[in-house]
């Protein structure tokens, strides 16, 4: 029976993190989070430890826990405070991910946390969309330190105003956070209500148990791997600079049931944005071992997941950068790869669980000028698994974000989407075979700066026991009748008439074709 109150409570947490993103997307402004839903919420309790979390963003949420790690000791909470941040080296992630934090008092006791990080179109910069191919953080956008949003109750009006008067789209970026700060209210509302039923005592009784129930799920887990090292890595494309072939090295190894996941041997920090913070690369880490954990049955996700599993990462790497690197790719696409060199490590460990490289990319597209800023992720392909084929043309690992659909980005913006098709053959073959990416075809009805960022247009996705790659991706320029390829990253300015097609890349094939 415990274990049936437990699931309940559980439920009933989770359920109140999905309602906070119910609001978030119903009253937000932008296509890029009412639409492809770019958010994430989740419950924190009085230690800054995750009781439950709603099923959005894998990157946002793994990077949760070291963001709570970070701002919980800089201040004295009070009833009614939310702290805005999006400090990549302060648990962030990059910089248009803006989070805000609220602490929930019942009878003047703190007794829990609520967290709402979403993905603005535009946080300032150089480009818009701030999402460029830059060498510092300060080009990227405006890096709020932790502070105030609302003090005991009271929006802080002149930071506020400060802050969205340096962005494109005051307005749009305005609403947005009104927005992430009425999830918050709701989240607050309905906790509070859990302890005028339940009792806080109950409460806190059960969310140590839920981590407890959690914890020995993983240890189940890791129980069943075969004890000793597996290695593997693979290659960032480049940096958009200068650095090509950036390696990213892990090396797992299990024992009895925990597990230590080592990246100290992966490259330095770059000149270019693909560097990752810690807190991203604790995420996928999280994300690939949460997977895992789901092959078993369903379990809570909360603090309880995660103490079996030791993080190493060395301070000033391309997975663990520091101040003033640029990052905003780091989020995106470096991710991927660590998602990728995670599960090409555990398939060794786990053969008959692990697919196949999925595309790889998030093949992001930011979009502006100075009326307006877009920024949307398209997908590819999944890449095959023990038993099935890989999915066509879908968002896959540390991105669970939705399409935007072309009337919608059609309405908001100068743009017109003139095709969006499978990209037919680009998933590896195999025994099973990798799903097929996808072809975006964007003509452009007003002079624009664009940025692309994106992975695996030099390096395919891998295949797994004998399964060929999938196909690279491509981006092309179409002016007038010249077609020009362009880099994976890339800033470029427009014109009306012109066209940019992103060719996604398809997922790796499994096993040998038979």
């Amino acid at each position: 029976m415990r274990a049936v109150e437990l699931e309940i409570f559980n439920n009933l947490f989770s359920a109140i993190a999905d309602e906070m993103g119910i609001v978030l997307r119903r009253s937000s402004f932008s296509p890029n989070i009412r639409e492809r839903c770019d958010f994430s919420c989740a419950i924190f309790d009085e230690k800054g430890e995750l009781v439950a979390q709603a099923s959005h963003i894998p990157v946002h949420l793994g990077a949760m826990p070291e963001t709570m790690k970070n701002i919980l000791p800089l201040f004295k909470w009070d009833k009614g405070d939310v702290i805005i941040t999006n400090d990549p080296f302060c648990g962030g992630t990059h910089l248009p991910d803006i989070t805000l934090i609220k602490p929930v008092f019942y009878q003047n006791e703190l007794i829990f946390f609520l967290i709402v990080r979403a993905h603005h179109a535009d946080v300032g910069g150089k480009y818009a969309g701030s999402m460029a191919v830059t060498t510092h953080i300060e080009e990227e956008g405006i890096l709020i330190r932790p502070t105030y949003l609302v003090k005991k109750g009271k929006i802080q009006e002149s930071f506020l105003k400060d802050f969205i008067n340096k962005l494109r789209n005051p307005y749009e970026r305005e609403g947005d956070l009104k927005a992430q700060n009425a999830s918050l209210l709701r989240g607050e509302k309905r906790l509070i209500e859990m302890c005028e039923k339940y009792g806080v005592s109950k409460l806190k009784e059960i969310s140590e148990e839920l981590k407890d129930y959690s914890q020995k799920a993983m240890e189940k887990l890791l129980e069943k791997a075969p004890s000793g090292e597996f290695s593997f890595v693979d290659y960032l494309d480049d940096d958009g600079f200068r650095e090509k072939d950036i390696p990213i090295k892990v090396k797992i190894v299990f024992e009895k049931n925990k597990v230590t996941v080592d990246f100290s041997e992966s490259a330095p920090q770059v000149k270019g944005c693909i560097n990752a913070t810690k807190a991203v690369t604790h995420s996928a880490v999280y994300y690939v071992f949460l997977s895992l954990l789901n092959t078993i049955g369903a379990y809570p996700v909360n603090e309880g997941c995660f103490r079996p599993i030791k993080i190493i990462t060395k301070s000033g790497t391309v997975v663990s950068a520091t101040y003033p690197s640029a990052v905003a790719a780091g989020n995106v696409e470096t991710s991927q790869r660590i998602v990728d060199v995670l599960l090409g490590a555990l398939s060794g460990a786990f053969p008959d669980l692990i697919p196949s490289a999925s595309c790889g990319t998030m093949n992001n597209i930011a979009i502006g000028n100075e009326n307006f800023a877009y920024y949307e992720t398209i997908g590819g392909g999944m890449g095959a698994r023990p038993g099935k084929d890989g999915l066509n043309g879908v968002h896959t690992h540390m991105t669970n974000t939705l399409n935007t659909p072309v009337e919608a980005l059609e309405h908001e913006y100068p743009l017109r989407i003139e095709r969006y098709a499978l990209r037919k053959n680009s998933g590896g073959k195999g025994k099973y075979r990798g799903g097929d990416g996808l072809v975006r075809e964007y003509l452009f009805l007003n002079s624009c700066s664009v940025t692309i960022l994106s992975e695996r247009r030099i390096h395919s996705p891998y295949g797994l026991f004998g399964g060929e790659p999938g196909k690279k991706g491509e981006n092309i320029l179409i002016r007038g009748k010249e077609k020009i390829y362009l880099p994976g990253k890339v800033n470029l300015q427009v014109r009306e008439g012109d066209k940019i097609i992103i060719k996604t890349p398809g997922g790796g094939g499994w096993g040998k074709e038979e």
